[in-house]
């Protein structure tokens, strides 16, 4: 700890000119002459930090002895470096080596090392880069901050996530002076933060047992307006019961009447939340038959959609008795829990349903920015080159400005088309097709269909080719004759539904898949057939429709976008930043 803390001191006259030469070349210089005056102990200490980290930023100097796994990417370290600087490392590498590599070297998993807390790849790159040169990188944007374009980063989900990774890793590690820097960073959120992302960061505190921010995380959950369902779900049963009992000291010492607790209500309310726990929705029917009490009043959507699996939300719904668009005590809808969650099926199944995606919360966030601001430009941005399914996060943000767009134009577009009369055949390729092409817009719409049974996860084999009576996929032997016979029918009812949905949200990609058909090219799909130049004929239009679907996607994405920014201007204005703050204070 003291090397590091002289270390870190000594090189701070040096910090600007590091940040600026680490990111025009791999290479690090080393220092300049010193000017007369300079301490040379300061100047020795630099000189070393920038040949250390040579080690981490020059190929050339690849000489590490063991490996780290991180989200699945290997990082070479050196041992001595590493337990030199931190007594856990002492203390692991003194024992027998972990798994070795074909190379010889013993591999650890970080997964092992920090059980209890994710540590990412580029927060531990950054500690890594504290180990060797005792200076402390910038966090990574693309890591620490979201992508709503409203947000200041200075305490969204994200970058709490982040700071609490880097504490998870100090405290495993033993490095004392990063665990005090981090809880300091930590505390700067609890009162900035929503209330809900404080959770996190009181199970960070609790782990590492940060005596100085665990009283600051429970005051600010016994002052807000988290209702006691969340607090007795996400926290130990000796917190809540602490968090409830500050509450009430609160309002006795304000003066104020502590309200007294319906009991038969809570009791009705426990009832149904541990049917749904317990993934029985008969029994929920059960008990709403039995009493005059609703879905509603027991908040059952809410609790499902926070909790529950996908497809008890979509039993849930089913039902037919709960309000889609109903708020919570905290002014949520059902979709904002969902968009929270970011569970895709569940917000599709919420959408296909009515649920509104305009509803704002108190403080002005919609779905699409309440989603925004859980996630990080990486992940944003991950699985975007061609030819590769995009990422759940983008898919859903996209998808939900393409329903605020349709909403806010108020678009009265037909779910009928000629097209929609083709036969069986053409349908089901149609769908396969678009699978094929945009695999995570065509779940989309499957889910907006409430297509369940339909073959269209059946592979490409299942295409035909025009003219073919036969099917190349296999039958299910399992069938009965009578649900045989009304399998047909069923798979083309879902199909038309699919294909509706696909021609609502994705208007410019229906465009390009009509003009694909009428060109009678399916047969192309067929990449394995034919003569090597057809089938390199045949892939080469393969690829150029791809390049079409995802030009025709992202002007679908820039029209729905430019609506939006026009018709959604309280998304960044003062009156919206102003609600944010008085929420935050709750």
């Amino acid at each position: 700890m003291e090397i590091a803390t002289a270390m870190s001191s000594s090189f701070a006259f040096s910090s600007s000119s590091y940040l600026s030469n680490e990111s025009s070349s791999h290479h690090v210089p080393a220092p300049n002459v010193p000017e007369p005056g300079v301490n040379l102990e300061i100047l020795s200490l630099s000189k070393l930090s920038c040949h250390l980290e040579r080690l981490l930023l020059d190929g050339e100097y690849d000489y590490s002895d063991a490996e780290i796994v991180v989200e699945g990417i290997s990082v070479g370290v050196h041992r001595c470096i590493l337990a030199a600087r931190s007594q856990f490392f002492h203390e692991l590498f003194k024992k027998v080596d972990g798994d070795s590599t074909s190379g010889g070297k013993p591999r650890y998993l970080m997964s092992d090392l920090v059980p209890y807390g994710g540590v990412g790849y580029e927060a531990f790159n950054v500690l890594l880069h504290y180990f060797y040169t005792g200076k402390l990188k910038p966090s990574p944007p693309e890591v620490s901050q979201c992508v709503d374009d409203a947000c200041a980063h200075d305490a969204c989900r994200p970058a709490i996530n982040y700071a609490v990774e880097l504490m998870h890793a100090s405290a495993t590690f033993q490095m004392k002076e990063l665990v005090l820097l981090f809880q300091r960073r930590l505390l700067s959120f609890i009162d900035k933060a929503l209330v809900e992302d404080v959770i996190p960061v009181f199970m960070a505190a609790s782990h590492c047992q940060l005596g100085q921010l665990l009283p600051h995380c429970i005051e600010r959950l016994a002052r807000s307006d988290l209702d006691s369902v969340c607090i007795d779900k996400e926290l130990p049963h000796e917190i809540s019961s602490k968090i409830k009992l500050l509450r009430k000291k609160s309002l006795e010492e304000a003066g104020k009447s502590v309200e007294e607790v319906d009991l038969e209500r809570e009791n009705r309310m426990k009832k149904i939340h541990m049917a749904l726990d317990s993934d029985d929705v008969e029994l929920v029917r059960l008990h709403l038959s039995e009493s005059n009490f609703t879905l509603d009043d027991a908040y059952a959507l809410h609790y499902a959609v926070s909790y529950c699996d996908p497809k008890v939300v979509r039993e849930v719904l089913a039902l037919g008795s709960a309000d889609l668009n109903l708020r919570n005590s905290r002014g949520y809808t059902a979709l904002h829990v969902a968009a929270r969650r970011r569970e895709s099926s569940i917000l599709t199944e919420l959408l296909a349903r009515g649920a509104r995606a305009s509803e704002t919360t108190m403080d002005g966030r919609n779905a699409v920015s309440i989603w925004r601001s859980l996630t990080r430009p990486k992940d944003y941005n991950a699985n975007t080159e061609q030819g590769q399914e995009r990422n759940k996060d983008r898919i859903c943000i996209d998808f939900l400005e393409r329903e605020m767009s349709r909403t806010s134009m108020s678009a009265n577009m037909s779910l009928t088309s000629p097209d929609l009369n083709m036969n069986p055949d053409d349908l089901e390729n149609r769908v396969k097709f678009a699978r094929l092409l945009f695999p995570a817009e065509a779940r989309l719409a499957k889910d907006m269909a409430n297509a369940d049974s339909t073959s269209m996860y059946a592979g490409l084999p299942a295409l035909k080719s025009k003219g073919s009576s036969g099917d190349l996929r296999e039958d299910d032997l399992n069938e009965t004759p009578s649900v045989q016979a009304e399998s047909p029918q069923l798979r083309q009812q879902e199909l038309r539904k699919i294909v509706e949905m696909g021609r609502l949200y994705f208007p410019h990609c229906a465009e390009v898949l009509d003009k694909f058909l009428d060109d009678d090219v399916p047969d192309a799909l067929f990449l394995d057939k034919g003569t090597p130049e057809e089938q390199k004929i045949k892939k080469m239009r393969f690829l150029e429709l791809k390049e079409d679907v995802q030009m025709a996607f992202n002007k679908d994405i820039q029209k729905n976008r430019s609506v939006l920014s026009s018709s959604s201007s309280f998304s960044s204005s003062p009156k919206r930043g102003a609600a944010r703050r008085a929420r935050r204070k709750r």
